[in-house]
């Protein structure tokens, strides 16, 4: 069973990379938000003093009123330990118990504690369970949502014997590994690839596609793919609704589209802000009377193209959609 994280909805910011979970509410500190965000590819020994270096940077950065709560996990040698920094209402908790830490720099900060079945992160205490209708399973990338709930795999024992996996876009932090230094990847604002908004492929496992045989074969053909300038990629295997809070439309309460929450920290997102309609192997963009319009600009265009509310826009592979601040990648998967 792989690792399921759901999303408890909200206007505070929830993101998941590598083996970070974070969860922050910091209104006003965008400098906190992406160091907070560029921890979440950190692992190994040094993480501790990554976390504990991030935590003397708070107050400068503009967080002395910021919550948030950051767990970075680590699963070598099917150890399953957990390194975690968390201010203000946020609180990380394994199965339902609050984690305990020492004072560092006005933050908490915890290190080498085992993990369980559940991790969660987000203000106060744990809910002991998300409410009906949250089926929302972050992979990869920055949602809005007022708390996450990782439902963790077992941890496998270092003598099973498991297929090698491609490797996560993270970084390994040695024991010594300096914060902040020109020459390494887990300095503070390097431009390395654990940097805040860096594109990570996502993890999703692939369907089970059927088993041929000699007279009939499965279609292989998948389905296209929106990925968002922040790494997260998702399906287009039904229709969908984006916005800042699409779970209430009506495409999505009459059980005909997927709503996709958008983090919106500027607020440029309306709720309901576009769909995405399929017809058959054709995907179209539709604005949905969004109050700052959605746009869409082919591969090579120089120009945005702003659409008429309600009316259809084909996409084809390579175009670039437009909604608020954020930038989205349609790309349509070869037959």
């Amino acid at each position: 069973m792989p690792d399921r994280c759901e999303v408890l909805p909200g206007d505070s910011v929830v993101a998941r990379r590598g083996g970070g979970l974070l969860w922050v509410d910091a209104p006003g500190s965008p400098a906190l938000v992406a160091a907070l965000h560029a921890c979440l590819g950190v692992s190994g020994p040094g993480a501790e003093r990554v976390l504990g270096a991030v935590a003397g940077q708070v107050s400068a950065l503009g967080g002395s009123s910021a919550s948030f709560a950051l767990v970075l996990v680590d699963t070598t040698g099917g150890s399953g330990t957990g390194v975690a920094l968390w201010s203000g209402k946020g609180q990380p908790a394994v199965d339902g118990v609050p984690v305990s830490g020492s004072s560092v720099d006005g933050c908490t900060l915890a290190s080498g504690f085992q993990l369980g079945q559940t991790l969660y992160v987000g203000p106060g205490q744990p809910v002991p369970s998300m409410p009906p209708g949250v089926a929302y399973d972050l992979v990869e990338g920055t949602v809005p949502g007022s708390g996450a709930m990782l439902q963790l795999a077992a941890v496998a024992h270092p003598s099973s014997a498991a297929a090698p996996q491609a490797a996560a876009s993270s970084f390994t932090a040695g024991s010594d590994a300096g914060f902040g230094s020109a020459g390494s990847g887990a300095g503070f604002g390097s431009a390395g690839s654990s940097g805040y908004g860096a594109t990570a492929a996502s993890s999703r496992p692939q369907e089970d596609e059927g088993e041929a045989t000699a007279f009939w074969k499965p279609d292989t053909a998948p389905a296209p793919v929106l990925r968002f300038d922040d790494g997260l990629v998702v399906t287009v295997d039904e229709d969908l609704v984006l916005g800042r809070r699409p779970d209430n439309h009506e495409l999505v309460t009459a059980g005909s589209a997927r709503p996709v929450p958008i983090a919106d920290t500027q607020n440029v997102l309306s709720s309901a802000h576009a769909a995405i309609q399929r017809n058959g192997r054709e995907v179209s963009l539709v604005d949905l009377g969004s109050l700052n319009g959605t746009h869409v600009a082919g591969p090579e265009a120089t120009e945005w193209t702003q659409l008429e509310p309600g009316v259809a826009h084909p996409l084809s592979d390579g175009d670039r959609l437009l909604l608020g601040w954020t930038v989205i990648t349609f790309e349509q998967q070869p037959d």
